[in-house]
């Protein structure tokens, strides 16, 4: 079968694509935090592991921020391979992501916030902690929300050509709402990142306790 088939096959088809791509991508992400199956998939991670896995995931998002920025202000001034080149980019440091927020989660563990600091400079303010709070259940709320906006944007980008997407497709709406949510979530992220590991002091929860979140789930 030729690629021009394979496009044309997979453009007919973006909506299926970008459902089922959403599809696995909870699944997997789902999977990390409640099925104990899944979880043996992966190593188990030592603490300084998981501390240095979530180091570079702030690295990458603080990127990805930067990628999808330029791609926005590349779109916005009519260069359009620069933009295309900036989100396809973004997309692959969003699956670098994956490739270790599973294995962190899965084999290491997840920290919890604590009001307390080693720095004497850092302010306890009783507000502090609601306002992670906050912060880190918007990131996660536009997180789950973008995934099919952000995958339905990459697919119309992949098959079609230029002139299709600027007159046949609703690329640059759904773009706009998918750049929007990525970037705001990525920003909250880093943010939370930021307090959870140098501004304040966490407990940390090794991976074994998630699967007592559905110990009496039949089949799991």
């Amino acid at each position: 079968m030729s690629t021009a088939s394979v496009r044309d096959r997979a453009k007919e088809r973006a909506g299926a694509i970008t459902v089922l791509l959403t599809i696995v991508g909870y699944g997997a992400v789902g999977g990390v935090f409640l099925v104990p199956e899944f979880q043996a998939l992966f190593p188990t991670l030592s603490r300084g592991t998981v501390d240095l896995l979530a180091h570079a995931i702030a690295a990458v998002n603080t990127v990805t921020i930067a990628t999808l920025s330029l791609g926005w202000y590349w779109i916005r001034n009519d260069e359009v391979r620069k933009h295309a080149a900036a989100m396809t980019t973004s997309f692959g440091l969003i699956l670098l992501f994956l490739g270790m927020y599973l294995p962190k989660v899965a084999g290491g563990g997840t920290k919890e916030f604590v009001l307390d600091s080693a720095y004497g400079w850092v302010p306890l303010w009783e507000w502090v902690y609601p306002a992670y709070l906050i912060m880190l259940a918007i990131h996660i709320l536009l997180s789950v929300i973008s995934v099919p906006v952000v995958l339905y944007a990459i697919v119309l980008g992949l098959t079609h050509s230029e002139r299709e997407l600027r007159n046949e497709t609703p690329h640059r709406r759904v773009g706009r709402i998918a750049a929007s949510a990525w970037i705001l979530s990525l920003a909250l992220g880093v943010v939370t990142y930021l307090l959870l590991n140098h501004l304040y002091d966490s407990t940390f929860a090794a991976a074994e306790a998630a699967t007592a979140l559905l110990p009496h789930v039949p089949g799991l």
